[in-house]
């Protein structure tokens, strides 16, 4: 015979499980209510097959989504212990820290353009941060008031549930509800297969809007975020990595600075096309006799002419033809102008018609072509040159002439009371491996208190930093360049450049390739050689968000 407290525990067990599919279809309806919001993010289909899989793969993935939370957390505790209030008031407080959670994965996707993850936590906490710090109390006070609404909507879903199971049991409209969800789950899956297939980007750039979705891949997020054209992506084409969107007109910058004049200090690049080694930048360290910045974790990834570009112009290498055909000036070079200092490059060697510079001499006031430093370091020319910027490049096939100079250069600051700035570095890369390194640098500035960098740099920082510490330009950075002030750099942050054949992305941590087939690749410091890793569109979206900020800075000053 069956017992009573048996048959008690069997009743209570259905009536609980009973409850909690009601419970759970409840909040599958606000689950999908409240994802709307990844909707008002993107822009629309502009198919109507994209249409209506947005809305398929919306109803079902959302609906789908919560019934897993029912079934990982709440079916099991209500099998192994079926108390009422326990299961009811654990079933109100899971699902309220899911829809929170859920809230702020949306409102992280909005911002960034990819959802929670661990890979770029440093992003997301930075941007709650900032969020704090913006308005303290309007964000606590929302918080609160998002937990207590969507708590006690649970708590009422959760009576309601209870007190009315046997009319809720009887009812019909919920099973149409189901099979529609259902419907649309394998509707919106064997649309998908269709557009992997065909190549429909209107249905395959929504991979990712909805969180633990589809994997999307590289080559469509870049088409969504305008560096590949939509034209060549259907047609299966290989094409170098470009805007899809115009700059607009460039040819006069809207950045003007007027502070340097009476200036009495220079600003030095020696840059040479051998790769620096850390103990070479611990000797010009040593030697100096000013402040000085040792960049241990410096990057350029380009190849020669475009190394040039990201120096100079501090900015990405996408940006290269549209600024190089607009006339566009740097920032700095042009204030040099405006305040009547000269520009000056020498080159050091035999020219060499790789070596990427010759695009950019217009740039500069004065030419100069040595075959050796002899001129320069016999004579008294770097204790009496003229202030302004003199840019020095090295091609010879040793590094003997480059460290000489340096020495002489350093020496001849002792006798100066007031400090020139000299920024040392290699500038180009031999093919795409090596641009995957770290390279390190070194930066004397004599206006700086700090002694090293421990953060990400880049050839992309130096043309701001000039600005602002040697030329006293209060100049907002995003109008001109794509970097940072190095003596006021105090987080880490993603830095990223494209080549022809894909972009390359670099955070603490590590440095990747993603090529336009999705094939991500990453270089190891610890064996120094390149590695296969998993792919991490966190990250590639952060690169892709530091690539085009200039140009949607650009956009909206137009």
């Amino acid at each position: 015979m069956v017992s009573a407290d048996q048959k008690t525990y069997s009743k209570r067990l259905l009536q609980l499980v009973s409850w909690s599919h009601w419970f759970t279809f409840f909040n599958i309806i606000a689950a999908i209510l409240l994802s709307s919001f990844y909707l008002f993010t993107e822009s629309s289909p502009e198919t109507f097959l994209g249409t209506v899989y947005l809305f398929t793969t919306w109803v079902s993935h959302m609906g789908f989504l919560t019934f897993i939370g029912f079934v990982l957390i709440l079916f099991p505790l209500t099998l192994i212990y079926p108390q009422t209030r326990f299961i009811r008031g654990t079933a109100s407080v899971v699902f309220t820290l899911g829809l929170l959670l859920l809230l702020l994965d949306a409102f992280i996707y909005s911002r960034l353009g990819y959802h929670l993850n661990a890979s770029s936590s440093d992003q997301i906490l930075a941007l709650i941060n900032t969020q704090i710090q913006q308005n303290n109390r309007a964000f606590w006070f929302i918080s609160i008031v998002l937990f207590f609404s969507i708590l006690m909507f649970q708590l009422v879903v959760s009576n309601y549930a209870w007190k009315h199971l046997r009319d809720l049991q009887k009812t019909v409209f919920a099973k149409f509800v189901v099979i529609g969800l259902v419907v649309s789950f394998f509707c919106s899956h064997i649309m998908h297969i269709w557009a992997d297939a065909n190549l429909e980007y209107d249905i395959l750039k929504q991979d990712t809007v909805l969180p633990l979705s589809y994997p999307s891949t590289a080559k469509t997020l870049l088409t969504k975020y305008g560096l590949f054209d939509r034209s060549d992506y259907i047609a299966r084409k290989t094409s170098p990595i470009s805007f899809t969107e115009s700059l607009g007109d460039l040819s006069q910058s809207t950045a003007q600075c007027q502070s340097a004049q009476n200036l009495t200090q220079s600003s030095y690049l020696l840059l040479t096309k051998h790769a620096l080694s850390e103990s070479q930048v611990a000797r010009f360290s040593q030697r100096a006799n000013a402040n000085k910045l040792n960049l241990t974790k410096h990057i350029d990834n380009a190849l020669p002419k475009d190394s040039w570009f990201n120096l100079l112009y501090s900015l990405p290498s996408v940006y290269e033809n549209q600024i190089l055909a607009s006339g566009y000036q740097p920032l700095l070079f042009k204030t040099l102008d405006d305040n009547a200092l000269p520009a000056n490059f020498t080159l050091v060697g035999q020219p060499s018609a790789d070596d990427g510079y010759q695009d950019y001499v217009n740039l500069f006031d004065n030419e100069q072509y040595l075959d050796d430093i002899s001129s320069l370091v016999i004579t008294n020319s770097l204790k009496n040159t003229q202030p302004g910027l003199h840019v020095f490049y090295f091609n010879g096939d040793d590094n003997y002439q480059f460290e000489l100079f340096i020495d002489a250069l350093l020496l001849s600051q002792r006798d100066k009371a007031v400090k020139d700035n000299i920024y040392i570095s290699s500038i180009g890369n031999a093919d795409r491996t090596t641009g995957l390194s770290i390279k390190p640098a070194l930066l004397i500035a004599p206006n700086s208190k700090h002694s090293s960098v421990r953060y990400l740099t880049s050839q992309m920082d130096i043309q701001p930093t000039l600005v602002k510490n040697w030329l006293n330009c209060d100049v907002e950075i995003i109008k001109y360049s794509a970097g940072t002030d190095i003596t006021r750099l105090n987080e880490n942050r993603v830095i990223a450049n494209t080549m022809d054949e894909g972009i390359m992305v670099f955070n603490k941590d590590k440095s990747v390739f993603i090529d336009q087939n999705g094939n991500f690749q990453s270089y190891s410091r610890q064996l120094e050689a390149p590695i296969t890793v998993s792919s991490d569109f966190p990250l590639m979206i952060d690169g892709v968000n530091f690539i085009k900020r200039f140009a949607k800075h650009n956009q909206a000053e137009q």
